[in-house]
């Protein structure tokens, strides 16, 4: 079966950024991505539309640059330290996620992150040590934040 052309109108993990155009298995489109206003076909009504709305972003994308530069360079330039509980092995009781970097950084920088752009490199955090954050901030746009577990008595 051929496969269907879709234009996204939300970013979907492991498929593509919102206003790109995918190819996707005709079910996984007809069934899920439309009904969910996730994606719309793509015609040539929707291509127009399309090509007008990233005209339009284009522009506003010009003017966030900047900020998005200014963004990514505070957050270059930033390492720090989370305190967890430990035991004598160095593994942490529970692990470290997202909240504990979304915290770390508003409160080292100020800056309001959402939780859904920062990913842990190395997966899940059990143990003390160094580890990376990965905050995606636009399309293309990412910084990795390097970020160490310290342990604390209890």
């Amino acid at each position: 079966m051929a496969a269907m052309e879709v234009i996204l109108l939300k970013d979907v993990d492991n498929l593509g950024y919102a206003d790109d155009i995918v190819k996707v298995k005709p079910g996984y489109g007809r069934n899920f991505l439309l009904p969910k206003k996730i994606a719309v076909s793509s015609n040539i009504t929707n291509k127009k539309i399309l090509a007008e709305r990233l005209r339009v972003k284009a522009k506003k994308e010009e003017a966030m640059l900047s900020k998005i530069n200014d963004i990514k360079a505070s957050l270059a330039k930033l390492s720090f330290k989370i305190e967890a509980k430990a035991g004598a092995n160095e593994k942490i009781f529970g692990s470290i996620t997202t909240h504990h970097i979304q915290d770390a950084i508003k409160a080292n920088t100020g800056l309001e992150i959402e939780r859904r752009k920062i990913s842990i490199v190395e997966g899940v955090v059990k143990n003390l040590g160094a580890y990376t954050a990965k905050v995606d901030l636009a399309k293309e746009h990412s910084v990795e934040i390097p970020f160490e577990v310290i342990g604390v008595a209890e």
